[in-house]
């Protein structure tokens, strides 16, 4: 990899914009009107049977290129509607029109899915009523155990964004009952094309996007992409200011006669001075409510939380014969975390009367960590009692590797706040000791995966699946919450079986079953890991598609259950033992939950140019033995709409909205949410082919709100615009 990122992407993109333009050597094949996406959790380079040729030719790369074909929930090339789960995307016009920038606004108007952002760099997501540990770049990625997300994806470097409710071992190997969000990347078009945009919106945001796509080679074998995101803004909380740059560089082309090769890089350098670590205390002594200003924050101003990451990946495809191909595909990424931090908490469970009460706690550290993953698999084709079938056996390698260096505050320190809200000057920054090693660990995970798709008989379908996976661990928490030490290996055999039914060419009805398992980071009262977590789950729906396959729905009821979840149950006391590591971290006891509900959702078109995507969601979630594990802070009822559509009237003119309502969830501190609805709109009107604008007004009801319950509080923005100029070229 490049020593400088952003030097390499500056030659990259030099060398893409001088090169000659060549003739389009075959049409691009995009989705069109005529259906809804197919789901995308894996991009594929897997040729049609219009371009895969005979037995020794030469695969043509345009033909590939153009009709990549997705691989959903299973791993194989299935269309939504033959995918036995629940399934929902986000592609990019969508994200473009509503000014969805970042993953965690994206994310918020999908399906069933719940965005707990609890402080400002740190979010959770959730559904089906617990945490979504699982994500992906196109189809890989290690499970985060804590379902912790630090920093936002900018989606301008993504096609769609996917998220498949339920349990998905297919594509995981471990996890839980939530659901997998996977990032499909931009990959090189037939068309060399470029786009480049301008956006100024409210709390001085400045953003600046490029696109751009060249064909590298006359006969279109080889192109280039080059995606770049630069965003700079304040915020509507005191002093919070964010800086993110996005880079992501991609070239792809045919080797030899049977071979396709994909290689990319991408940087993202994100600054965030006077973060919130930690939430609002919105709660007093007495039980009642405390309320504040919406610019609220608990922040100093010599706080900071950078991230930074490098990764890199390598695909080679090789076509063994018309039915099958072989892939190898090469995932490394280096992340680093810097961070200068003031939380704000209170030891007597409130807020004084006078708002005093809160006492700060400063904390520094540095955090890298490493990642790899090696991926193979052969899928294809095979006859069998006189009908076609669908096969992907696999085999992965991941290693995840990670440190935190610390420094003390030797002085000034665990002061007291004065009463809140407070200005950004009134705790200074302490005296920072020497750097010292805090956590350490890794973990490898080895799977061995198999999926096929059997034609059974005239419209009806299994899909059948395990994966064999051993998960090793060593070291400690990443969090710092576990002593270091040895965890034993785990080995799990996990099974999937899926049915569909064509009950009409539109009308499809399936079932699905599977289980799954997820190691977990937490100890227990004598500071042993506890033991995995086990989940199964099911699903039953039926899909249909209407209007001359323009739209989709999907209705489908789900129940999961989780044993052995870890739950809160208390802080470590005090050791006299001067050897000791648990002092003040916490520690948990394993505990069962179910969840049951029900989801549908309809995307796709209904009239002329009209584009929707709408949804509800209803979960119930039982916490057995008296613990809460998501009862209260998970909305059980969530609904969405999104439309947009062109204006006959006034040729060149769009608009859309979109809506988001939830029902009223508490925090674990008392503090309640009533139910809230949120709309967002927007406008765009292109001058001619080539330049549009488009304005954007979020939050456009003004409503008041507070969000993240699952581990405190912190304010929805305020009403805000944007203006967005583009320009094709």
């Amino acid at each position: 990899m490049s020593r400088n990122p952003a030097l390499s992407a500056c030659a990259f993109a030099a060398a893409l914009v001088f090169l000659p333009a060549h003739g389009q050597s075959q049409p691009a094949v995009a989705t069109t009107d005529s259906a809804p996406p197919a789901p995308a959790a894996q991009a594929s380079t897997t040729a049609t049977a219009s371009t895969t040729p005979a037995s020794g030719q030469a695969v043509v790369i345009t033909g590939k290129r153009a009709q990549r074909i997705s691989k959903g929930a299973t791993g194989l090339p299935l269309t939504i509607k033959d995918t036995p789960q629940s399934v929902s995307t986000v592609d990019k016009e969508e994200l473009s029109d509503f000014g969805l920038d970042g993953a965690n606004d994206a994310l918020s108007l999908v399906t069933g899915v719940n965005v707990e952002q609890y402080e400002t760099n740190r979010a959770t997501y959730n559904a089906r009523g617990f945490d979504i540990q699982s994500t992906q770049l196109d189809g890989l990625g290690m499970t985060n155990s804590w379902g912790t997300v630090v920093g936002q994806q900018d989606t301008f470097l993504f096609e769609r964004i996917e998220v498949i409710r339920g349990a998905n071992g297919l594509l995981t190997g471990v996890g839980n009952s939530s659901g997998t969000i996977n990032y499909v990347r931009k990959r090189p078009t037939n068309t060399d094309q470029g786009t480049i945009g301008l956006t100024l919106g409210s709390y001085n945001k400045k953003r600046l996007t490029l696109d751009l796509n060249r064909r590298l080679s006359d006969d279109g074998r080889w192109a280039g992409r080059l995606v770049v995101a630069h965003d700079d803004k304040d915020s509507y909380l005191r002093a919070l200011h964010d800086k993110r740059t996005s880079i992501y560089g991609v070239i792809d082309g045919q080797i030899g006669s049977n071979g396709t090769l994909t290689l990319g890089f991408s940087h993202q350098d994100m600054k965030q001075k006077s973060p919130m670590w930690g939430s609002l205390t919105l709660n007093y002594t007495n039980g009642s409510r405390a309320n504040f200003d919406r610019s609220a924050s608990t922040s100093q101003d010599w706080t900071y939380w950078n991230t930074r990451t490098n990764s890199g990946f390598i695909e080679y495809t090789h076509s063994l014969s018309e039915n099958w191909e072989l892939k190898a595909t090469y995932n490394v990424r280096r992340t680093e975390e810097a961070t200068r931090l003031l939380y704000a908490y209170t030891n007597g469970g409130g807020l004084n009367a006078d708002n005093t009460g809160l006492v700060g706690w400063a904390y520094t550290s540095y955090s890298p960590s490493d990642s790899e993953i090696l991926d193979v698999n052969l899928n294809g084709r095979f006859s069998l009692f006189g009908r076609k079938h669908q096969l992907l056996a696999g085999l992965s390698h991941a290693t995840d590797e990670f440190t935190t260096d610390t420094r003390a505050a030797v002085v000034g320190n665990f002061l007291a706040l004065p009463a809140f809200p407070y200005a950004g000057n009134v705790y200074a920054e302490p005296t920072w000791g020497a750097a010292e090693p805090a956590t350490a660990g890794k973990q490898v995970l080895t799977r061995l995966y198999l999926a096929s798709r059997l034609n059974l008989a005239d419209g009806l379908h299994a899909i059948t699946g395990l994966n064999a996976v051993r998960l090793q661990r060593e070291g400690s928490s990443r969090y710092g919450n576990t002593p270091a030490t040895v965890y034993p290996d785990t080995s799990k055999v996990s099974p999937y079986l899926g049915l569909s039914y064509e009950i009409t060419p539109d009308i499809s009805a399936y079932a699905s079953y599977s289980s799954i398992f997820q190691n977990q980071e937490q100890v227990d009262f004598g500071g042993e890991y506890l033991a995995p977590m086990k989940g199964l789950n099911h699903e039953i729906g039926v899909k249909a598609e209407w209007l001359d396959k323009k739209l989709l729905t999907t209705l489908a009821v789900y129940g999961a259950k989780q044993s052995g979840l870890a739950a809160f149950a208390g802080t470590f006391p005090t050791d006299t033992d001067p050897n000791t590591t648990r002092d003040g971290t916490y520690y948990y006891t394993p505990v069962d939950a179910k969840s049951s509900g029900w989801e549908f959702e309809a995307m796709g078109r209904v009239g002329e140019g009209v584009k929707l995507a709408a949804g509800i969601a209803r979960v119930e979630i039982e916490g057995i033995n008296g613990y809460q594990v998501g009862t209260l802070w998970v909305p059980k009822t969530t609904a969405h709409v999104r439309a947009e559509s062109k204006l006959p009237l006034l040729p060149g003119l769009r608009a859309g909205a979109s809506l988001r309502w939830q029902s009223e969830v508490q925090g674990s501190s008392g503090v309640r949410q009533t139910a809230y609805t949120l709309v967002d709109a927007f406008a765009a009107y292109e001058f001619d082919a080539s330049t549009s604008v488009r304005l954007n007004v979020k939050n456009l009801l003004d409503k008041t709100y507070v969000r993240g319950l699952q581990y405190g509080a912190i304010y929805g923005a305020p009403r805000n615009y944007q203006l967005s100029l583009q320009h094709k070229f």
